[in-house]
């Protein structure tokens, strides 16, 4: 075979290691879809691939950006897209790997980006700022429903952006999200999952590897080359609340559990996302013969 497959779902359910596996079995290579592993450097808390996990697989998109650079959803689309079409030219089997459910969609489906406009864009910074990101999300929820309930609505940067391209375009944001219909290039969608009390035990587990690893230092480095001003980098989970205590009480400890939390939360949000989803065939991340079972139904 040599379309593409997509292994998608939660953090922490074996996503990595199956991608592996699969590119290994198929004459394959990964092609990164976690948005915080674009960045160098982030290593320790975004359980990066090492080199020895990788086991002589390339894997493509990683460590592509700067910490003070903001990842883009539509670079990433032509990026992705672009890597993808190479691979499949050279008879190789591109396997899309990650949980950043908005990235994996730019890749396989019709998923469109309109423009900016910056006085625009500035404005409504200026508003969430003064107003709070509560009246905005009321604001898009009166403007674009589909768009509001789409959204978190803590999520700031997406609530500006969607009411800027209603603003723009003149249509709900809503009328840029992708329609359900075949994955781009035949591409096979494989979730892993686990039980949720399960997994939720994983992510302690490896949430505590990764503070024993090193992440505090690992931020400590960041830091210096401008973490806390990167507008993507710095909100990323364990970053985020290790960077909290470095500016304050320096107890990491309380960042860990604050960690740990957080990605429970991030899991449950993952899950909910890609199950809706119909396209995805879902394993289970605790099976031993999970490989084999994912290779028989490609028709490897």
């Amino acid at each position: 075979m040599n379309s593409p497959v997509a292994v998608v779902g939660p953090t922490a359910t074996g996503k990595t290691a199956l991608a592996v596996d699969l590119a290994r079995e198929l004459g394959g290579e990964v092609v990164n879809a976690d948005a915080m592993q674009l960045y160098r450097g982030m290593d320790i808390g975004t359980a990066k691939a090492t080199e020895a996990e990788r086991r002589g697989v390339p894997h493509h998109l990683l460590d592509v950006l700067d910490v003070t650079e903001t990842a883009s959803v539509a670079v990433y689309q032509r990026e992705a897209r672009a890597e993808i079409d190479r691979l499949r030219a050279a008879g190789r089997v591109p396997v899309l790997a990650g949980g950043s459910g908005l990235y994996v969609q730019a890749v396989l489906d019709d998923l469109r980006f309109p423009g900016t406009d910056p006085a625009i864009r500035a404005r409504l910074d200026a508003e969430a700022a003064e107003l709070g990101t509560a009246a905005l999300y009321t604001r898009l929820g009166d403007r674009d429903p589909v768009a509001a309930a789409a959204i978190l609505p803590t999520n700031t940067r997406r609530i500006v952006r969607a009411l800027e391209v209603i603003e723009i375009t003149g249509e709900p944001f809503s009328a840029n999200l992708p329609r359900p219909g075949p994955a781009r290039h035949g591409t096979v969608l494989i979730g892993v999952d686990r039980d949720p009390a399960e997994l939720d035990e994983r992510v302690d587990e490896r949430v505590r590897r990764m503070f024993a690893a090193g992440l505090v230092d690992e931020v400590r480095e960041l830091e210096k080359r401008g973490l806390r001003e990167g507008k993507t980098a710095a909100r990323a989970l364990g970053y985020q609340q290790v960077l909290a205590e470095l500016a304050g009480e320096g107890d990491f400890e309380a960042a860990a559990a604050a960690t740990a939390q957080a990605t429970r939360r991030f899991v449950r949000r993952q899950r909910s996302w890609f199950r809706r989803d119909q396209r995805i065939h879902w394993f289970d991340g605790a099976d031993p013969e999970l490989a084999a079972r994912v290779l028989d139904t490609l028709g490897g």
